[in-house]
């Protein structure tokens, strides 16, 4: 491709050009800057041979031969040139005064020699030409090429609207999919979220089969809200509906409409539904809804006439106003519902709001289908081990996990990618960069190593912590070490399940103090973390019987953050409360440290010569843990009612 034409580059060139002529174009000395008087003495000691007048105004003196060398004493003619225009000045225009002036002069002069020649004057008017037109015209020229840069970079740089140009900024830019589209995305496309695809697919078999339900009086869904996390599939989703149905597709982002022109957003908002009349049955998709749908009157320093309410006005008379749109279905995804405004949520605007949340163990193994089918894998890797060592994890962190695993094995010149690349991304996603250079003394790395030691234990001989996956004192991030569970995908939580968990964060602190009797700042996280839990333990979930079955939690988010929905007296219960359940929680986890120190000498032995270690190694010090005892209890339990069921059903026949 030949490279695109720089008008700058022209510009630099006449600007060298002009620099260059006025410092190296003439070797003459420019003409002297004279006056009245200054012409007078000359003309009457006879040193001026003529006078050109242009103009009227514009008068330049020549001198005779020898003028230069009459006037070398004189310090004012010391610039003075030896030909050419020696003296120029301005006349001012009154041609009958420069006549007379000039001939008192010549009356002078005659009076002191009779032989001196007569002044000779001509008076000339200038011609431009070209050339002077041109250079009259050259601030126009440069205004009016500035003017269109201007517009071309406004257009350039997202003023233009769909169509481009400053006219067209009130256009929505709006991306459309055609229903033809070969490369559309459908249901197939996207894994997991079973329970997300159940709910849209009635507006998905309204749009494919509309007549069966007119028939009956039923109305077309107006909208339908996607609301989860950030990276669970909400602009996936929205793209598979459209797949699905066979209709356009309008997707913009909630940012499109936001502009520093006044009245831009709210025309934008009509210029959109307009297309999508155009083309109906159609959906219009609006990511990141929250940059226009905020609730409004909140922010009370500021004008009522604000250009995002504005917006949302618009919006909220487009989808359910005066006007009718029939066909016209809107998506809207958001992971901010809190803060969208009570109008813009009701029925007949958003007719559901559909939660596409975070996938549980089975759809992440789909979703790692997905993404592994790019990758040259090792044959023995096990898909559903890698979907239970990601809980919590979205779609998008399961991809990035896939690249991240996929870059690794690349570093390490592996021919496929195997499941220890896999873990290694998980660990370096979760837990940040090693940092095996860290510089660290014996004691800081003792003390480290029985911090996570005293973690896993408690979490070992608790029921319901969660289980221990592996150990590790290699620096990661701002961590020195890390004791990795597999947290369960429980739904809900009593007080005996949120005890056994403090007890596990407060474990390695505890272990400091009872082993070294040290105490450090390694345990800044768990205490953050403790202290989290506990104040949501009483001023949450009703936990606490002093303070009562009563909950502080704001689900709307719409309280102001410098009052508090409690007395005085109430904060300095929950905060006793808090110290109580903190305090069993240190209570429960010494004793289990006391009760197995030699054990967490010998783990900690172990990590300080492996660095890393796993579930074999510490069941091979600790026994069994308390949750493999509680699901061998549970089976065995299992196993003698079918064996009690068995003997009754032999007795009775």
């Amino acid at each position: 491709m030949q490279p695109r034409f720089n008008f700058m580059w022209f510009w630099a060139l006449v600007v060298v050009v002009i620099v260059g002529y006025s410092m190296f174009g003439s070797s003459e000395m420019p003409p002297l800057e004279g006056d009245w008087n200054m012409v007078d003495e000359l003309v009457e000691r006879g040193l001026v041979e003529r006078i050109e007048v242009q103009d009227k105004e514009k008068a330049s003196v020549y001198l005779v031969k020898d003028a230069k060398a009459q006037l070398e004493g004189d310090e004012r003619f010391r610039l003075l040139p030896a030909t050419g225009v020696q003296i120029k000045y301005n006349t001012g225009g009154d041609v009958q005064y420069f006549a007379e002036r000039i001939a008192k002069a010549e009356a002078v002069a005659k009076e002191q020699n009779a032989d001196v020649q007569e002044v000779v004057v001509k008076y000339s008017r200038s011609d431009k030409g070209w050339g002077g037109y041109l250079i009259d015209f050259l601030p126009w020229v440069l205004i009016i090429f500035v003017w269109i840069f201007i517009m071309r970079s406004m257009a350039r740089n997202a003023g233009g609207g769909a169509g481009g140009g400053i006219m067209n900024v009130g256009k929505a830019r709006a991306q459309m999919s055609d229903k033809n589209n070969k490369e559309r995305v459908t249901f197939k496309d996207v894994a997991g979220l079973e329970e997300a695809k159940v709910e849209i697919m009635e507006i998905v078999d309204f749009l494919k089969k509309a007549d069966k339900y007119k028939a009956l009086g039923a109305k077309i869904p107006k909208g339908a809200l996607l609301a989860g996390p950030p990276g669970t599939g909400k602009t996936l989703l929205a793209k598979a509906v459209a797949g699905e149905a066979n209709v356009p597709f309008l997707s913009i982002s909630g940012s499109d409409f936001v502009e520093m022109f006044v009245g831009v957003g709210a025309s934008r908002v009509r210029d959109l539904f307009e297309q999508a009349k155009k083309v109906a049955p159609c959906i219009v998709f609006i990511d990141e809804i929250d940059a226009i749908g905020r609730a409004r009157g909140k922010n009370s320093g500021f004008s009522g006439n604000d250009e995002r309410e504005n917006t949302l006005n618009q919006l909220l008379t487009e989808m359910d106003g005066f006007q009718t749109n029939a066909g016209v279905i809107v998506l809207a995804a958001t992971n901010r519902v809190d803060i969208l405004d009570k109008a813009l949520m009701r029925a007949g605007r958003f007719d559901r709001q559909i939660e596409v949340g975070l996938p549980d163990v089975k759809e992440r193994k789909e979703i790692f289908d997905v993404h592994l089918r790019k990758l040259k894998l090792d044959d023995k890797l096990d898909r559903e081990f890698l979907a239970k060592q990601t809980p919590g994890f979205a779609g998008a962190d399961i991809a990035n996990v896939c690249n991240e695993a996929a870059l690794i094995a690349a570093r390490h010149d592996k021919s496929v990618v195997e499941q220890e690349d896999f873990l290694a991304a998980i660990d370096r996603i979760v837990g940040g960069l090693e940092r095996r250079n860290m510089p660290m003394t014996a004691e800081e790395r003792r003390s480290t190593a029985i911090h996570e030691a005293g973690h896993a234990t408690v979490m070992w001989r608790l029921q319901h912590c969660d289980p221990v996956l592996k150990i590790t004192i290699i620096p990661r991030g701002r961590s020195l070490g890390a004791t990795w569970y597999l947290p369960e995908e429980r739904v809900n939580h009593n007080v005996e399940h949120f005890m056994h968990k403090l007890a596990g964060l407060v474990a390695g602190r505890v272990a400091e103090q009872e082993l070294l009797d040290v105490t450090s700042t390694g345990a800044i996280n768990d205490l953050e973390r403790t202290s989290k839990t506990a104040y949501a333990m009483v001023a949450y979930y009703g936990m606490s019987p002093k303070v009562g079955n009563v909950s502080f939690y704001d689900a709307t988010g719409n309280r102001d953050m410098f009052t508090k929905p409690f007395s005085e007296r109430t904060a300095e219960l929950i905060d006793s409360e808090v110290r109580r359940i903190v305090d069993e929680a240190v209570d429960m986890a010494r004793d289990i440290v006391l009760a197995d120190r030699e054990r967490i000498e010998a783990l900690a032995d172990v990590l300080l010569k492996k660095e890393t270690i796993f579930t074999e190694d510490i069941e091979e010090i600790m026994g069994k843990s308390a949750q493999q005892l509680a699901k061998d209890a549970e089976t065995e339990s299992v196993v003698e009612a079918e064996v009690v069921e068995d003997v009754a059903n032999g007795s009775a026949e």
